[in-house]
């Protein structure tokens, strides 16, 4: 379910910049932070590095197993 928030222009404006470098919208650069937080706030000895490894591997099992044709 999507809601509409009022975030710091500031947020948005980072949020922009960060997001074109990495190829992502604002509500996805946003959403990846948030995500980022939840796992260093649930894990926090884990470092960056851990935790980038883990979101990329979430997205790699949605992106379907190979199939030789």
């Amino acid at each position: 379910m999507a809601i509409n928030v009022k975030l710091p222009e500031a947020l948005v404006e980072d949020a922009k910049r960060c997001g074109t470098i990495e190829h992502r919208s604002v509500p996805k650069q946003i959403e990846y932070w948030s995500r980022i937080g939840k796992i260093a706030a649930e894990n926090p000895d884990l470092p960056f590095s851990v935790i980038r490894d883990i979101l990329i591997a979430d997205q790699e099992e949605h992106a379907g197993e190979y199939k030789f044709g």
